[in-house]
């Protein structure tokens, strides 16, 4: 499967209620598994962004349709892009 990775922003209703976080992010890896999706690994960061996730999904639909539905609950931004694994970087190259 793609795998995506999420950089996270929490917005001001998410800081405010960041002790719900943990319960936040089960129901999130819960609606990845829902989605044939799966919530690899999460990061809380420092710098930039305030956490990073990593995940793999069968295709963008879904990935677009979990960002949305995340986005919905108001607690955080999100920002997702491709990763290309190195097997898959290399099969890219290749072929130019």
């Amino acid at each position: 499967m793609p795998t995506y990775i999420t950089l996270i922003n929490f917005t001001q209703k998410g800081v405010e209620n960041i002790k719900e976080g943990a319960k936040r992010l089960d129901a999130a890896r819960q609606a990845f598994k829902a989605a044939g999706a799966d919530l690899k690994t999460f990061y809380l960061v420092m710098g930039q962004y305030d956490a990073i996730a990593i995940s793999e999904a069968p295709n963008d639909e879904v990935v677009a349709k979990l960002a949305l539905t995340t986005a919905a609950g108001g607690n955080v931004r999100t920002t997702t892009s491709r990763a290309f694994t190195e097997d898959e970087y290399r099969k890219i190259i290749s072929s130019l």
